[in-house]
């Protein structure tokens, strides 16, 4: 009976929240306080990798959100990012907007992913949840870097934008920052933008033949079967070794709960990938003592 009090009392006490950010949403989902709608939903779920719970409701685009529907929700407060100040005069008819800022030119990207899950703990009062989910993510970034390999390659974080372009990503960024805490060295070394990438072409990798790529899915209609084809693509260190990572998606200027996905899926693929060289070479290496036992016993 109390704990039932207790959970409807936390549940009155949490705003309404409207959300028409991922990065913000994916927090507050982590957090135990997911918004009562998000915009594009189903593309969330695609970019980020992460389900929603089925009471969130779909406002529609993100730059174009349903205004009637997201009135008739009756939120408490509209959360965006300076991505969407635009809106911000629509939207205050309906509630109070609140913006959060990430990956600021000039700031640390891991501490300020720590400040704004304390910033929407407060907002959702889930201030405790907030300080658990920092001390569980940083456990977990250190339970990771003890399990990559110390010979690993320098990587190099990609995303296609379509079959001859793709995000590199460097200073600045989410994958950079999740590769600082395991320990892993990041081959671009070029200048980024706010959001800590760079657009490029393929050819732009073929200097990095030492690095090995790692691609973050998903993937534009028609890339890999173009790939598959490129000259370009097949003469790029990483892709001739056979060493290339695939990720599943990871939403790229998410928050904390991002940051562990990307650690954990490039740490599985990894060590899952250093196993089966591992493997192979012992493989080779049996039938070929075999072989040598063969020829001396004729």
């Amino acid at each position: 009976m109390l704990a039932d009090a207790l959970s409807i009392g936390n549940a009155l006490a949490t705003p309404r929240i409207a959300s028409l950010d991922w990065t913000l949403a994916e927090t507050l989902v982590a957090l135990d306080a997911p918004p009562q709608s998000l915009a594009q939903i189903d593309d969330y779920v695609a970019w980020v990798g992460e389900d929603v719970p089925d009471s969130v409701t779909d406002l529609g685009l993100r730059t174009q959100p349903n205004m009637e529907l997201l009135a008739s929700l009756q939120p408490d407060e509209i959360i965006i990012s300076p991505m969407f100040s635009n809106l911000e005069p629509l939207l205050s008819e309906i509630a109070p907007v609140r913006t959060y800022s990430l990956y600021t030119p000039g700031t640390e990207v891991w501490p300020e992913l720590q400040s704004l899950t304390r910033q929407l703990g407060e907002l959702s009062g889930h201030q405790t949840e907030a300080e658990q989910l920092i001390a569980a993510t940083d456990a977990r970034m250190d339970e990771l870097s003890a399990l990559v390999p110390h010979d690993t390659r320098p990587l190099i974080a990609v995303q296609f934008m379509d079959a001859r372009h793709v995000r590199v990503f460097g200073a600045g960024s989410l994958f950079v920052a999740v590769m600082e805490q395991l320990g892993l060295d990041n081959a671009w070394q070029e200048t980024t933008n706010a959001w800590g990438f760079t657009l490029v072409g393929i050819e732009h990798l073929a200097s990095l033949d030492e690095a090995r790529l790692v691609v973050v899915e998903p993937l534009p209609a028609g890339v890999s079967e173009a790939l598959e084809a490129s000259g370009l693509w097949q003469h790029l260190g990483s892709v001739k070794r056979g060493d290339v990572l695939t990720l599943p998606p990871v939403w790229s200027f998410g928050s904390l709960p991002s940051a562990t996905r990307f650690a954990e899926t490039l740490v599985s693929a990894i060590t899952a990938n250093e196993t089966a060289n591992e493997s192979a070479e012992a493989s080779t290496e049996r039938d070929s003592t075999e072989g040598a036992s063969a020829d001396a016993g004729h």
